[in-house]
């Protein structure tokens, strides 16, 4: 962070994009010269045309309604909503009797990161395979009739509080696609429900630690449920990495009489429980089991394969507000995950396996991400990134400075972090490997309580309301990308806004037309041809959109986003997901009419209109004539 005293020496946001700017070119390389050179600020008129794009796609106008809305020639059909029954003896959801029982044999609500995997296992399947979703959170006051937004925690009945707590975690149901729709199968063999109360294992080097144990598991190696799953991962060996962003609203409590009080506080703990659920679960009280915490924000990995085998908390991937957990086999055959810190000013972070990825060995390869070295990010004005080891003894990581073993280095991440001096980031969201290029895409979504005195050339600007996209760039290319390397090189992408309004600082290619920029970048996705997707979590702030852009990385057409899908009023579009072949978009539309006041004022009832309640749903996009997206 810059130093506030020395005012005379602090750069301005002009200097700061001019310098990582003018350093483009060298980065990119050949295949991304020319875009480079084009990459200045343009503002341009409504009717500008988009220029160099690979994307063929005709462009949506800026459109915010009750619906959503695809580009031409494209379908985008409802394919599974909250509420439906997809256990064997399940039952369709009833709006005026939602209950425990029923909902932890549904789809849960809030649907976020999706991943797709084949059927049968080790098949490429585009057309047969399991979805696999998150369920981030409940939305009581367009759930359940008398309540607002803020009142919901004191306003739910106990037998409503249960029932949110089976909404969320996470949904896998098998999906196929026969005469060119896409379908669920009910009640298929794999369908299943992890919720708020599922039995997890804990594993790696802080399972069993003293910090973990509790009155109803001495051991510390078995916690119930998971929560505010946001967005994941698939592993190599067709796994799930599912996220917990952090839990820290869901306790009750007085922090100030638990075990550690700073440590809550690092970690947000403030006992405001936020949806009652201490009220139901003794637990989750501060104050009355202070270890119960320290079990939640870690990311779980889950076998769709196996739906009678426990998921599993893997500590060695460090404890914070995960909101992504993507993997990739680095050039030596490591397996590399990459995460981020979703919250003001925190981190990014990598881990690296110590064993390598063996394609023979499925069962083998399930431990891997028990064993390795977890990094943290700092990024040098130079266009160079450090990833910085967290290693108990190393650097600060002592006793004497609150770290007894490496498993409290792994349950007190966020404060290594800091000892660390680690890149204080604007909210990272999710982190890709380019599957095509190698190259590795952050996502900063936005952090509004940045100053003038606090940025840097990776956060570049002040009261970043927009958010901006990283470009991490490890030596190597393609499979032969060393993700392992101790240093990349990196610039930034992209920073969001409108650019027809100077003072929010938007960079864009030079050929952004008017509906192309966005606002609040937060889940990425790549297509087979290593083109990315965005989707944008900006509508409750600017009362615009949410949706997906998609832009190439390279070429004339580098960074230079088109307007594809729209959502619906409140709504933000998650967890885009491409089929093996490209000719399957998956994505989740979330939280729609989350802008109501409450169930008797609200912005929409989509996707089943009428007098159904609006409900979270997936939705399958395909191209009309058989073709692969965006093409």
């Amino acid at each position: 962070m810059l130093d506030s005293t020395k005012t005379e020496s602090i750069p301005t946001y002009a200097d700061l994009i001019a310098a990582r700017f003018s350093r483009r070119a060298m980065l990119l390389g050949a295949a991304g010269a020319a875009a480079a050179s084009a990459f200045t600020l343009r503002i341009p008129s409504a009717g500008a045309a988009t220029t160099g794009s690979t994307l063929t796609f005709p462009e949506l106008t800026k459109i915010y309604d009750e619906t959503h809305h695809v580009a031409e020639g494209y379908n985008a059909d409802i394919l599974v909503r909250w509420g439906e029954a997809i256990i064997a003896g399940g039952k369709d959801l009833d709006a005026a009797n939602q209950n425990a029982a029923e909902q932890a044999k549904q789809f849960g609500y809030n649907c976020d990161f999706i991943g797709y995997l084949p059927l049968p296992l080790g098949s490429d399947s585009s057309e047969h395979g399991l979805l696999c979703v998150n369920n981030e959170y409940p939305d009581p006051h367009i759930m359940f009739p008398g309540m607002t937004e803020d009142d919901a925690a004191k306003t739910m009945t106990p037998d409503q509080i249960k029932a949110i707590f089976q909404s969320w975690g996470h949904s896998i149901v098998e999906v196929k696609k026969e005469g060119g729709k896409w379908q669920i199968v009910k009640g298929g063999e794999f369908n299943r429900r992890i919720t708020g109360t599922t039995e997890i294992a804990i594993s790696g080097p802080a399972a069993g630690h003293k910090l973990l144990q509790t009155s109803a598991d001495p051991t510390g190696t078995k916690v119930y449920g998971t929560g505010y799953n946001c967005s994941g991962g698939v592993t190599p060996w067709g796994t799930i990495l599912t996220c917990e962003e952090g839990l820290s609203d869901t306790f009750g409590g007085d922090p100030a009489k638990a075990t550690d009080p700073k440590l809550l506080e690092r970690y947000g703990y403030d006992g405001s429980d936020f949806y009652g659920f201490a009220r139901v679960e003794d637990r989750l009280q501060l104050d009355k089991e202070p270890n119960e915490s320290n079990r939640f924000d870690w990311v779980v990995e889950i076998d769709p394969y196996a739906p009678n085998e426990a998921p599993v908390k893997r500590t060695a991937l460090g404890r914070f507000g995960h909101e992504a957990a993507t993997c990739v086999v680095s050039a030596d055959g490591r397996v590399v995950v990459y995460t981020g810190d979703d919250d003001y000013f925190e981190y990014i972070y990598r881990f690296v396996s110590s064993a390598k990825f063996d394609p023979a060995d499925r069962a083998a390869n399930k431990n891997l991400l028990d064993d390795g070295t977890l990094s943290v990010a700092k990024f040098a004005d130079d266009g160079t990134l450090s990833w910085i080891p967290l290693i108990h003894g190393q650097n600060g990581l002592t006793a004497e400075n609150g770290f007894a073993d490496q498993a409290e280095v792994l349950i007190k991440t966020r404060l290594a972090g800091d000892i660390l001096g680690a890149t204080k980031m604007d909210r990272p969201e999710d982190i890709e490997p380019n599957p095509v290029t190698g190259r590795v895409y952050a996502v900063m979504t936005k952090n509004k309580k940045r100053t003038p005195e606090e940025v840097d050339a990776a956060n570049p600007r002040p009261d970043n309301q927009y958010g901006h996209i990283l470009e991490m760039v490890p030596p190597g290319e393609g499979k032969n990308t060393e993700h392992t390397a101790d240093t990349f090189k990196w610039d930034v992408f992209l920073l969001a806004g409108n650019p027809a309004k100077p003072e929010e600082g938007a960079k864009y290619n030079a050929g952004i037309s008017a509906n192309g920029w966005f606002a609040a970048p937060d889940n990425i996705a790549f297509d087979p041809k290593g083109r990315i997707w965005i989707a944008s979590d900006g509508a409750n702030d600017f009362d615009i959109a949410d949706g997906l852009y998609g832009a190439d990385t390279v070429g004339d057409g580098r960074a230079l986003p088109r307007f594809f899908f729209a959502c619906p009023t409140g709504a933000e579009l998650c967890g885009p997901a491409f089929t093996p072949d490209g000719k399957t978009l998956f994505v989740s539309v979330q939280h729609p009419a989350e802008n109501s006041e409450n169930l008797d004022k609200l912005t929409t009832r989509w996707p089943d209109f009428g007098e159904s309640l609006p409900r979270p749903s997936v939705v399958a996009i395909t191209k009309q004539d058989g073709g692969e997206i965006g093409s």
